[in-house]
């Protein structure tokens, strides 16, 4: 039973970004508890959209017809996890227009990931997230309160692993094939509390999750993915969203050694629509702007040492306006001070020809008093370019990971 899920865990979540990029998040996890489900946290299908509830109670209706057709051949099982998150933020941004209230705000954050282990070669996976609002970055300099609730990425996946490869191919809903971060954006994973610039639920590459197919294959030490989706990573639509187009991403890498992996991404497509404040009278067909993104990667785990950063360039054409570029990077380091601390500081800067980025340091202390927990106190501090503000935020934040249902289907 253990070993089953196991193996479910490594199909459904590692393999889906290749062999050779497991072996470098082994190793710099080195020491962590390990978890199982789907790749973590970018809200997906369908929200909020007319006639959702109908349609997910005929996914489930589907899914368990499958299971039962599938289970005759045994090796299935269902596999629930939860990473669940409890946050303290202090910041002055908290306190200023437009948000005026308490300079501290309480948050949480919790992340179901349910597996359905058809057979051997055969899973769907999935993830729902609840997160209270203030909690991320973003939020802070907003309006609104309460709490959201996403259905966060689902798909029917095949796996086929050899002695010196794999092949994963996925359908359903995705995340983006572009970069390197989203493989640690689980609280869990994450040795910070925070996310680099070019990341969030509407930022270059965004969290939320894209309808679509992907194929993943390794062959030694080399390791390559391909993703169709219906909309770009730019501006995610829901499957029931108008203005959705054809785009493409895709990435490569190559593992020198044992921890050490270098690689790159791109994606391409249209990314408008037309009910943006950005597509003004006069803007071309959403079809005619392709945004594109170019980027480089690379991580090195040596001893305590765990070492990431990533170098991006994205393009967003217009012709009523003049065309939005953006260049962005960043170096994290983490050191494992002992079994059970860590610390992990993370440099990054983004440019932009509309003066919008800036630079941002982040850096955290992580204490484990378990193999379910984690304690990070953090610290971010933000410089913006277009007023040259500096804005200091301090985090705390409380992880527990759970596993409330594993069951062998015979």
């Amino acid at each position: 039973m253990k070993q089953l899920f196991r193996n479910t865990r490594d199909q459904t979540r590692r393999l889906s970004y290749s062999l050779a990029r497991i072996r470098t998040a082994v190793v710099c996890a080195r020491g962590r508890a390990r978890r199982g489900g789907a790749l973590d946290g970018a809200p997906l299908l369908f929200e909020a959209a007319p006639g959702a509830a109908a349609l997910l109670r005929s996914i489930f209706l589907i899914f368990g017809m499958v299971i039962r057709s599938f289970g005759q051949e045994g090796g299935g099982g269902i596999d629930v996890r939860a990473t669940i998150t409890g946050q303290a933020a202090f910041a002055g941004q908290l306190s200023d227009a437009p948000r005026q209230g308490s300079g501290m705000a309480a948050g949480v954050r919790a992340v179901l990931y349910p597996t359905i282990k058809l057979s051997e070669h055969w899973s769907v996976s999935g993830a729902v997230q609840a997160v209270s609002r203030p909690y991320y970055q973003a939020d802070f300099t907003s309006t609104g309160n309460g709490v959201r609730a996403r259905i966060l990425q689902g798909n029917l996946s095949y796996t086929r692993v050899w002695n010196r490869g794999a092949l994963v191919v996925r359908a359903g809903q995705v995340m983006s094939a572009f970069g390197s971060f989203l493989l640690r954006y689980d609280d869990a994973d994450n040795p910070l509390t925070d996310a680099p610039q070019t990341y969030g639920y509407y930022k270059p590459v965004s969290t939320i999750g894209m309808t679509g197919a992907e194929a993943d294959v390794t062959v030694g030490r080399v390791d390559a993915r391909l993703q169709f989706t219906t909309s770009s990573s730019v501006n995610p639509r829901s499957v029931f969203a108008s203005d959705q187009y054809a785009n493409w991403a895709g990435g490569a890498g190559y593992t020198i050694r044992q921890g050490l992996r270098v690689g790159g991404s791109a994606y391409h497509g249209p990314y408008l629509s037309r009910n943006l404040p950005y597509y003004l009278p006069g803007e071309a067909k959403p079809r005619d702007l392709p945004a594109n993104g170019m980027g480089i990667d690379g991580d090195w785990a040596i001893g305590h040492w765990n070492i990431r950063g990533e170098w991006q360039r994205f393009v967003l054409p217009y012709r009523a306006i003049p065309t939005f570029t953006q260049t962005a990077g960043y170096v994290e380091v983490q050191r494992v001070l002992h079994p059970r601390w860590f610390v992990a500081v993370r440099a990054g800067k983004l440019h932009s020809n509309f003066l919008s980025g800036g630079e941002e340091w982040s850096g955290s202390v992580g204490f484990r008093p378990n193999a379910h927990q984690i304690i990070k106190t953090g610290f971010i501090g933000t410089h913006s370019e277009r007023n040259g503000h500096f804005d200091p935020i301090f985090i705390v934040q409380m992880t527990t990971t759970i596993h409330p249902l594993s069951l062998a289907l015979k």
